[in-house]
């Protein structure tokens, strides 16, 4: 087996071990157990467990960015644009929630654990990196600009996202779920604006 489709196997065995048993016993052991490869195998495709852990949480965050994306790339106007954008983030949860799930306990695991701080630190900077860029390609796409600094804008939509999937894999109210993403859509509607020729010409 190549390096690349090991690497590919060591990632999914991670998120399976993950999923059933909680990112704390994600051990390398347990993680090669689960590929039904040899330990020494691990250490040849990956620097160190953060290293993995690392490349699990892009894993998570790519997937919901890139359905966010495609939802972005069909017809209609801003709002319904935004609608769908969010409800194809939405669908990925449903159809997911333990890997959501892990991606909480993956934050916090790493807050606690001395030497992995950092592990949150760019998990939460990847989300946000692709929250804004999300945002500036459905502002392209529909030609406006935003009224609030992107970077405002991707850790309002962060924070919206990150509550309301936590209190679902609480009590599983998609109904309420949707009422919520649905006005958050509305409002970020409100804080879009067509550009001003005129000031940008005088801003030049």
């Amino acid at each position: 087996m190549a390096a690349k489709d090991r690497r590919e196997a060591l990632i999914a065995a991670a998120i399976r071990v993950m999923v059933r048993d909680g990112v704390a016993k994600a051990t390398t052991r347990a993680i090669v157990n689960e590929a039904d490869m040899p330990l020494g195998v691990f250490h040849y495709c990956f620097d160190s467990r953060e290293d993995l852990l690392d490349e699990v949480i892009t894993r998570f965050t790519n997937s919901s960015g890139a359905a966010a994306r495609k939802a972005f790339a069909g017809e209609g106007d801003l709002g319904s644009r935004i609608t769908g954008s969010l409800y194809a983030f939405w669908e990925g949860v449903e159809l997911a929630p333990g890997e959501h799930q892990v991606g909480y306990e993956l934050t916090h695991y790493a807050l606690r654990q001395a030497g992995f701080e950092e592990l949150a630190r760019r998990q939460y900077a990847h989300y946000l990196e692709v929250h804004e860029e999300v945002l500036e390609e459905a502002a392209a796409s529909a030609g406006i600009e935003w009224t609030v600094p992107l970077p405002v804008l991707a850790r309002y939509l962060n924070a919206v996202l990150d509550g309301v999937t936590l209190c679902w894999l609480v009590d599983r109210d998609g109904e309420r779920s949707r009422e919520v993403l649905q006005l958050t859509a509305e409002h970020l509607v409100t804080l879009a604006r067509k550009p001003d020729p005129d000031l940008d010409r005088n801003l030049a």
